[in-house]
């Protein structure tokens, strides 16, 4: 990625970072809003919700929401090196895809990520800053996409 790009990118995580768990969950609450279908994969203790207002104040799930926003901060502190969590992002997709998440999921995750950097920066949130993060997110996307490879 570009240096212009990945300053975006910083500025505008800075100021998301801030607050993790409020923005996380405005990420999680527009997902289940757009594919309610997701709700059912979480599951603790055996345990189903039943709304996803239910969900997204259990601590479970808060500490999931927390995990969420450290991979994204990973993501952001290597944004000009990628390659470097290879590996780890593979793993991840292995993991998602292991709980029953399709690829297809992946699309609407990047559209609740750009609905929350949207309303935590407001203006600030420029084309260019949303074309940084969708381009970081692809680039996140694809090395995850690859813990589905050999279905």
């Amino acid at each position: 990625m570009e240096r212009p790009e990945s300053e975006l990118i910083r500025q505008s995580w800075r100021v998301v970072s801030r607050s993790p768990l409020e923005h996380g969950t405005v990420l999680f609450a527009r997902l289940f809003a757009l594919e309610p279908s997701l709700l059912p994969l979480f599951q603790y203790n055996g345990r189903q919700f039943s709304s996803s207002e239910d969900c997204l104040s259990s601590p479970e799930f808060l500490d999931h929401i927390r995990k969420v926003m450290l991979v994204i901060d990973a993501a952001v502190t290597n944004v000009e090196d990628l390659s470097s969590l290879e590996e780890y992002l593979t793993s991840l997709g292995r993991k998602h895809r292991a709980v029953g998440v399709r690829l297809s999921s992946f699309s609407t995750v990047g559209e609740s990520l750009l609905y929350m950097l949207e309303k935590c920066l407001g203006p600030d949130f420029t084309p260019a800053t949303r074309t940084a993060w969708s381009q970081l997110y692809g680039a996140v996307v694809q090395a995850m996409s690859r813990g589905w490879d050999g279905e």
